[in-house]
């Protein structure tokens, strides 16, 4: 296997005219269906299906990033259906923030944008995580839904469109990086370097333009999931949860912190 820093080097020498050149190829538009931003069935590949949005008295964000079972908010069986996770870098999380809070004038903390991710946590008997992740995931509503998507005359829609993380600029597009990660499941489809992942966007015609700046992105994120993967693995310290106050550590590259996002400080 690669080191980290071999797998680096690769996704910043990514061409991006071969990048566009694959995407060309698959093709790609967003047709605003939502899929990408909301919670998600067992047995779907990622996303809710089409049309399915958000009820307008789906319960409110319930403090800890996770769908409540069994609201009202989509249909066919909403027990069952899980929480979206996109991840997010911590000057994402930042960057999102201030956005919300030019967009509803009010203020928004960590918590309201990032949750932990939830993949590799442990839950008691009333649902509460303990345990250590190493990722941040966009925080979702009541349903499940991504706390940042609205939904009107069936169209989704972002309401930080311009401050988006990396993840959502590219979605449903990936490189093949060792490192690098592969969103809601396997590919569909690939060419060269680059995988599709489920989306009815696919295989729509693209332009020029788009196709290369989604290769820009694509290059952008790749690089950025390896700089964070080489910050966790350089600030990760063993005796972080002994001093946590939480049950959950979350280690990103810019060190452990509390779920809220406050640093746990040093020894």
């Amino acid at each position: 296997m690669e080191s980290l820093e071999a797998e680096l080097a690769a996704a910043r020498d990514l061409d991006v005219a071969d990048l566009a050149d694959a995407i060309e190829s698959i093709g790609f538009e967003c047709t605003r269906c939502g899929g990408c931003c909301t919670g998600y069935a067992p047995d779907e590949a990622g996303g809710a299906p089409a049309g399915a949005g958000k009820d307008e008295d789906a319960a409110e964000d319930d403090g800890a990033g996770g769908a409540e079972s069994g609201s009202d908010c989509h249909d066919g069986d909403d027990a069952d259906r899980e929480p979206h996770t996109a991840t997010v870098f911590p000057d994402e999380v930042r960057r999102v923030a201030d956005a919300a809070e030019e967009t509803f004038g009010e203020s928004y903390d960590w918590r309201d944008v990032a949750r932990p991710m939830p993949f590799g946590l442990d839950s008691d008997g009333d649902g509460d995580p303990s345990g250590e992740t190493f990722e941040w995931a966009l925080a979702t509503d009541g349903c499940g839904d991504c706390t940042f998507y609205e939904e009107s005359d069936g169209q989704g829609a972002c309401t930080v469109h311009d401050a988006r993380p990396l993840i959502c600029r590219t979605y449903p597009f990936s490189v093949a990086v060792e490192g690098t990660s592969q969103p809601m499941g396997e590919a569909v489809d690939e060419a060269g370097v680059v995988r599709a992942h489920e989306c009815e966007g696919l295989g729509r015609d693209i332009s020029r333009e788009d196709a290369e700046e989604l290769a820009g992105a694509l290059k952008e994120r790749a690089v950025r999931e390896l700089e964070e993967a080489i910050g966790v693995r350089d600030n990760y310290d063993p005796n972080a949860r002994e001093r946590a106050d939480g049950d959950v550590v979350v280690f990103d590259s810019e060190g452990p912190k509390e779920a809220d996002g406050t640093p746990i400080g040093g020894e």
